[in-house]
């Protein structure tokens, strides 16, 4: 389901989305910035209460409810005529993934007590496998037709249906609800209790701000490496496009072993090794111009990345009483969403002043030594 799905949304934004956008003629500057934006913003405001409904309800009626907004979603877009529906669309798909990712990651750990680590990162992995497909087939399609737009998104409600019907088919709750409900104010209620409860849990907040800072840092890495490497060093496409994509592979194939490792070792170790790892390499890019260098410093940050994100998840999972793994998988995502947000537009606007890529990189560094400082400091216990 995971692979169909993110497959899906990924899709529908690349490559697909810049070139949609400005063929409905959308205004350049702040509206084109929102219509790339609109999908992410629903992360912030729907992963925690989502989750934390998936305490109550169970996991599988929410996860239905995002597959089918994963399923209709695309065919939306056949309709649009205008820059302004674009963005309804993308903020109505943006629900999809904002659901989807809290309340499947919840699942998989309490179904998987003794092996979340490494069943939560293979999860992680075959979603970004999707990911990593989807704009190779985008781009494939809006070649083979020329910029058949409509053929592409028809292709992106196909993987959205894939994904509800392996949901209608195959999910199952492997346990009761833990919590019964009676009305709309108690459930309202056990809401604000388990969110009150997880924010105040000084683990769940020392791991979230690990988590909301390696995806601070690499929402900056995603968009601004590529414009050192073009711009600075001037690699051709494919060059600077092996040098990013081996961040994504590296990711893939690491977070399964990983994971498995902080199961036997512990996730401390994991988090604080892969903070220092993924931060080196961003302090010594921009002293860099050769080729092989660049892609050898890319696939070690890929691998620090995977070495935190791997173990996070898991974590917090186990921070948190088993009535609330929902609520903490929430929490940890609108944070993660947060962060990832923030990095480009910070990163940018340091970009715009004299630091250019040396100082805007060295503060990358700085905020992951920084989360992993305040993650030593933290004293994380197990909830009973």
């Amino acid at each position: 389901m995971g692979l169909f799905a993110i497959l899906s949304s990924t899709m529908s934004k690349n490559p697909v989305l810049k070139p949609f956008a400005t063929n409905l003629e959308t205004p350049e500057g702040f509206w084109m910035g929102f219509v790339a934006s609109a999908s992410t913003i629903p992360g912030i405001l729907i992963s925690l209460p989502a989750a934390s409904l998936s305490d109550i309800f169970g996991r599988r009626k929410v996860l239905l409810t995002s597959s089918i907004v994963f399923a209709s979603a695309p065919f939306l877009y056949l309709f649009i005529n205008s820059w302004w529906q674009l963005i309804l669309v993308r903020f109505y798909h943006g629900f999809a993934t904002a659901v989807f990712v809290p309340v499947a990651t919840a699942s998989v750990a309490e179904q998987f007590p003794a092996k979340r680590g490494e069943r939560i990162s293979l999860f992680s992995s075959v979603t970004a496998v999707g990911r990593g497909i989807a704009p190779f087939l985008g781009g494939y399609i809006l070649f083979l037709t020329d910029y058949g737009y409509h053929t592409l998104y028809l292709v992106v409600g196909i993987a959205g249906v894939t994904a509800l019907i392996t949901a209608l088919l195959f999910l199952a709750e492997r346990k009761p609800s833990p919590i019964q409900f009676g009305g709309s104010k108690e459930t309202v209620l056990r809401m604000l209790h388990g969110w009150s409860s997880v924010a105040r849990n000084r683990g769940v907040q020392a791991v979230s701000f690990v988590q909301a800072s390696q995806y601070y840092t690499f929402g900056a890495v995603e968009y601004f490496l590529v414009g050192y490497l073009t711009d600075v060093v001037q690699l051709d496409p494919l060059s600077f496009g092996t040098i990013m994509g081996s961040q994504i592979v590296a990711v893939i194939l690491a977070k399964p072993y990983i994971g498995r490792i902080s199961d036997k070792i512990g996730r401390r170790i994991p988090i604080v090794a892969g903070s220092i790892i993924s931060s080196l390499p961003l302090l010594a890019i921009p002293f860099v111009t050769q080729f092989p260098i660049l892609l050898f410093l890319s696939i070690i940050y890929g691998l620090g990345f995977a070495m935190v994100t791997s173990s996070t998840p898991a974590l917090v999972s186990e921070l948190v009483p088993a009535s609330s793994v929902g609520t903490a998988m929430g929490f940890l995502n609108t944070t993660m969403d947060a962060g990832q947000t923030l990095g480009p537009i910070i990163t940018g606007m340091l970009l715009a002043t004299n630091m250019a890529y040396i100082g805007s990189f060295s503060i990358l560094t700085a905020v992951l030594l920084c989360s992993c400082l305040i993650f030593i400091a933290s004293r994380i216990a197990k909830a009973p």
